[in-house]
């Protein structure tokens, strides 16, 4: 099997197979944008820091294909390097959606406190995709400063309560122990899921007389309950006790 196909399209494949970096980086700039996207694929694939620079111009590949640019920030967010943050932030502003929505997700998982702010702002979007992604996003990074904004998506009316109850488990900033609590009382199961996990990983001792409550099935009014998501719910708010529990020792 040769490199380059009778078409002299390079073959990405083998190229990703042999782990060539040097080969999948010219592809990035083929005229064939399939060849493009599947030469950023196979660089998220392989992770290697010498692809930075080119996928962050990938960022800027200008085919109505639009996949390509979502590959390649795929990409950036596998490989984690900060000299993606800034093109990522402005890809925050991407013509097209899905690359936005994306930007977002991979902005969290890389942490750098650049995108604190261009995060927070999508807080205010009315857009329920990108609001989702921001709210985990947020919790991805662990940054303290989200907790109070995170707190207000926990209110009753709020259609994001479960991705903010996540967030703020994983942030694990004891301000968030009592409206957590208030969540326990929620009538989605999802919500009390995610509230009783959040609890556990705060591991603070004011959520224990609540998840007590729920762990013993005192909670009938929560939709679903009877059709087995009861049971679960249970389950989780004994592991959470359990967590708080190991960490007084």
């Amino acid at each position: 099997m040769e490199m380059f196909n009778s078409l002299f399209k390079p073959n990405v494949e083998l190229m990703e197979e042999k782990k060539d970096v040097k080969g999948l980086i010219k592809a990035l700039k083929h005229k064939d944008k399939f060849v493009r996207r599947e030469a950023a694929k196979a660089l998220r694939k392989i992770e290697d820091a010498r692809a930075v620079e080119p996928l962050i111009k990938a960022l800027e590949d200008e085919d109505e294909y639009v996949r390509v640019r979502r590959e390649a920030v795929w990409a950036l967010g596998r490989i984690g390097d900060a000299r993606a943050v800034e093109p990522l932030i402005h890809a925050l502003k991407d013509e097209d959606w899905s690359v936005r929505l994306e930007a977002v997700s991979v902005l969290g998982k890389i942490g750098d406190s650049k995108a604190f702010e261009p995060l927070m702002q999508i807080l205010r979007d009315k857009d329920d995709y990108r609001l989702h992604n921001a709210i985990r996003a947020l919790g991805d990074m662990g940054d303290a400063r989200a907790v109070e904004p995170l707190i207000q998506f926990l209110k009753p009316e709020k259609g994001n309560r479960k991705d903010a109850a996540e967030a703020l488990g994983k942030i694990g900033d004891a301000r968030a122990v009592e409206p957590l609590i208030q969540c326990l009382q929620d009538k989605e199961w999802e919500v009390v899921v995610r509230a009783a996990e959040a609890l556990g990983k705060i591991g603070d001792a004011r959520a224990v007389g609540p998840l007590i409550q729920v762990s013993e099935g005192r909670l009938k009014w929560i939709a679903g309950w009877e059709d087995g998501n009861g049971k679960y719910v249970q389950q989780v708010a004994k592991e959470a006790l359990e967590k708080i529990e190991a960490k007084k020792g």
